[in-house]
């Protein structure tokens, strides 16, 4: 017998690796919600840990198996991952239940001959809890590559970006599960009856140190199936993300342009701040994903914003004359500030990737900022911690683009850099790695007519 839970596990890793799905998209499939409390939790456990582990995972197929991991068969190689995690990591888990489900699985989705050969490393593992083998690895960017699990790349990059003890710290971080960071949806009903239906089910939260109307969830677990949640009075959201439509500074009746609008955290988030009053003119590359937008607000009763599918790396087929009071960018990027809950990006992410996502964001930035009105502000944003995507564009942008300056919002000191831009970490602060930048066009700038699709 397989446990329901390492069973979907399974399954769900193989479809990251070999179909390149979302961890976290294929764990909130109604298939997951049908498992008990106790499988739910091990299967997302199990997923994220070995996502998150993966490379210290391999090292230790290769010292107990004397053999390169890549070279095993898939059904192998997960059942293998699966197993050394809960080994490693899952100390209420018996080693003979790891064990024998792993061997299980390996008989059911493997070879014939790849049973004995899981039962054989992992019962060397077994015997060995405290084996360390990855200090022997004499190069130190190579050993805190396999000890915190990250490419050796990205971590000589953050080494060279950061310095070693920021580094470290930054590696250790995004090895934790992150909190589950909620807002409160003013739109649908007032907070005092929210946080008691929430208290209701179990559910208790907390203001956040950092961001106004943020809260962490201290205890429950928020599922689709609570009051709160079908009536659109929560939204899960991590205070980092929460920041940045406080960096906007929206007022009621104001014209807000957002580009890479989708799925629609910011867009509700914004109507909320607006309390409904205005328009928000809300675009996306992506039809399917607007239309994920177009039910987020419906669920959260927002009335101000409109989908419009636009490729905002190009002219935008709005009318010639229209500004905007506020301009956001949410730009596509790395997301190498999201590892904690997306820890597939490292295995997938290239140093010539991160090259290719500044560009576009140079793009995006030059198209957005033709749409604000003299005297607004075009509010620039990424979940990446890389420098080439966040200061380098801004640094670039302003070099060429005089009649734009830096303004320093009102924000956490902790958050605010010497260049007056805006950081968040895991490590700092508990929260994704975000950065922003604030930029307000000179009132006396002409109006730009912004040119047509």
């Amino acid at each position: 017998m397989i446990s329901p839970a390492r069973e979907l596990a399974f399954q769900v890793l193989r479809r990251v690796i070999a179909q390149g799905g979302r961890a976290t998209d294929l764990l909130a499939s109604s298939r997951v919600e049908r498992l008990s409390e106790r499988d739910r939790r091990l299967a997302y456990e199990l997923v994220l840990g070995v996502l998150r582990w993966q490379r210290l995972l391999d090292h230790l197929i290769a010292h107990y198996g004397r053999r390169q991991p890549e070279r095993l068969d898939e059904p192998i190689r997960i059942a293998l991952h699966l197993g050394l995690y809960q080994l490693r990591f899952l100390g209420r888990i018996p080693p003979y239940a790891a064990v024998s489900e792993a061997v299980a699985l390996v008989k059911h989705y493997g070879p014939a001959w790849g049973a004995g050969l899981v039962n054989a490393i992992l019962r060397r593992a077994a015997s060995a809890l405290d084996d360390r083998p990855w200090e022997k690895i004499a190069d130190p960017i190579e050993r805190a590559s396999v000890e915190w699990s990250h490419p050796v790349w990205l971590v000589r990059k953050w080494v060279e970006d950061f310095g070693v003890e920021e580094a470290l710290a930054l590696l250790r971080a995004n090895n934790h599960a992150p909190p589950v960071a909620i807002r409160l949806n003013p739109l649908a009903a007032p907070a005092e009856e929210i946080t008691r239906a929430l208290a209701r089910e179990g559910i208790e939260i907390e203001p956040s140190p950092y961001v106004p109307g943020a809260y962490r969830v201290r205890s429950g677990s928020l599922l689709p199936r609570l009051e709160a949640w079908q009536r659109g009075w929560i939204y899960i959201q991590d205070e980092a993300s929460q920041l940045i439509a406080h960096l906007v500074a929206p007022r009621p009746g104001m014209r807000i342009l957002e580009l890479c609008a989708a799925p629609g955290g910011k867009t509700t988030h914004l109507a909320a701040l607006m309390e409904n009053r205005g328009m928000i003119v809300a675009g996306d590359r992506h039809p399917s994903r607007l239309r994920q937008l177009k039910l987020l607000t419906e669920r959260l009763r927002v009335q101000i914003a409109h989908p419009v599918v636009f490729d905002g790396g190009r002219p935008l087929p709005l009318l010639p004359t229209a500004v905007f009071e506020r301009v956001l960018l949410d730009a596509p990027c790395s997301g190498t500030g999201t590892l904690r809950r997306h820890p597939e990006i490292k295995w997938r992410l290239t140093p010539e990737e991160i090259q290719r996502m500044a560009e576009h964001q140079k793009a995006l930035l030059e198209e957005a900022a033709r749409w604000v009105a003299p005297g607004g502000w075009l509010i620039y944003a990424t979940c990446s911690v890389e420098r080439e995507e966040n200061e380098d564009v801004i640094d670039a942008f302003l070099a060429s683009r005089h009649e734009f300056r830096l303004v320093v919002p009102s924000v956490a000191e902790p958050f605010r850099t010497e260049a007056r831009y805006i950081r968040t970490f895991p490590h700092r602060h508990g929260m994704d790695g975000f950065f922003a930048a604030v930029l307000e066009r000179s009132p006396d700038a002409a109006a730009e007519r912004p040119s047509r699709a």
